[in-house]
């Protein structure tokens, strides 16, 4: 097998990002160097695969499942292996050992076995592994964590919004969501290590545990953020009942349901411009 293989997913994503075509002229000698470090027997990378990732199963001497992820530096992808390494396998999937360039970071994960994503299961069953792995990675990240804070991807996302705002008809919706979106993090009771990006396809069934995370996108802030991804992708609900989809994950995370329905909001508002469009679920969740 050549390390030169791509999974499909990066392979569509490296033909319209240009920033990245550096990085995957050198991937064949990282993955390489990779398998010289941790003297690795390296598989086929998985498909479909990640988009600024390349994920290969791979074992270590002693025949030792593995994973060796080649993750493409991006303001997302930042601080992974620290979160990782701060949750020690504590619902997620635990970091062996890693190390990182300018413009690559280099992981040797745990491999959760066999791997299926909770996306194949029922969406009700969905809420429920979620709701049990969430506050698991809720910890307090301690004084000299690396972390950076919410509010600060929040602004990002504020502001790259602003600058769309002329193709709303109802910009005045848009701006209230905007101004919530940049002030949600800043008035949270307490702050703690976030995932982000978790929702059904970023929890794999393991054997160490029932469910493991992967893929967090860590930052610091406000854990009622922490269930958003989830409920964005869970769209035949959202859409339906917005409100009885909100009650259900704030009771289950013992999170405040109107704090819940602000920041869903917001961040429908954020996201409206993308696909799929949230603005008709954003109407029915705006502050009176």
């Amino acid at each position: 097998m050549s390390p030169l293989a791509l999974p499909s997913s990066l392979r569509d994503v490296v033909r319209q990002r240009r920033p990245m075509a550096p990085w995957v002229a050198t991937l064949a000698a990282t993955v390489a160097d990779a398998q010289e470090r941790w003297d690795l027997t390296i598989g086929a990378p998985f498909e479909p695969g990640g988009q600024t990732a390349w994920v290969a199963p791979a074992r270590t001497p002693a025949g030792t499942p593995v994973v060796l992820k080649v993750l493409w530096r991006h303001d997302e992808s930042e601080h992974e292996a620290d979160a990782l390494r701060a949750w020690d396998g504590n619902g997620a999937v635990r970091l062996l050992d890693d190390h990182s360039t300018a413009d690559t970071t280099v992981m040797l994960l745990e491999r959760a076995d066999p791997g299926t994503p909770l996306a194949t299961r029922p969406e009700p069953e969905q809420d429920l592994v979620l709701a049990g792995l969430l506050p698991r990675l809720w910890i307090e990240p301690g004084p000299d964590h690396p972390f950076r804070p919410l509010r600060a991807m929040c602004d990002r996302w504020a502001a790259s919004r602003e600058r769309r705002i002329h193709r709303d008809a109802d910009a005045g919706l848009v701006r209230d969501g905007i101004a919530l979106f940049r002030s949600l993090p800043r008035d949270a009771a307490h702050d703690v290590l976030l995932a982000t990006d978790l929702h059904a396809h970023n929890a794999l069934a393991a054997t160490r545990e029932p469910w493991l995370v992967i893929d967090p996108k860590p930052y610091v802030g406000d854990p009622t953020y922490d269930a958003l991804q989830h409920l964005l992708n869970c769209p035949a609900r959202l859409r339906a009942d917005p409100e009885a989809l909100i009650r259900r994950m704030a009771g289950l995370l013992d999170l405040d349901a109107d704090r819940l329905r602000l920041w869903l909001f917001a961040r429908c508002i954020v996201d409206t411009g993308w696909e799929p469009p949230w603005t008709d679920v954003a109407r029915r969740l705006a502050p009176a």
